[in-house]
């Protein structure tokens, strides 16, 4: 019998599986502007691809994880919805899209 709760299943059919998984992570370095946009654009181009970016989204604003790149958002993108407002607010619902969150 397995104790994988039936929500966290989606986490094995993430596109961010595997040895590309630490691009959605800084570095334990300090790290130029310019390569942290560069990491985060590689990251939500592989969330683009991703069949449980909503999943992983909706998990990320529940948790109110504070770190990486979740469901394609920046911690400052998440922290920005979560205060004001793409999603609907009630329900923590959030819609995307394939231009972005909304």
């Amino acid at each position: 019998m397995s104790t994988q709760r039936s929500e966290d299943v989606w986490q094995h059919l993430a596109a961010c599986r595997g040895p590309s998984q630490t691009i959605f992570f800084p570095p334990g370095r300090l790290e130029r502007r310019s390569e942290k946009r560069l990491r985060e654009q590689r990251a939500k181009e592989i969330c683009q691809t991703c069949s449980v970016q909503n999943e992983c989204l909706s998990y990320a604003l529940a948790i109110r994880e504070q770190h990486g790149i979740w469901g394609g958002l920046t911690e400052n993108e998440r922290r920005d919805l979560m205060s004001g407002g793409s999603g609907d607010q009630r329900s923590g619902a959030v819609i995307i899209t394939t231009q972005g969150w909304r």
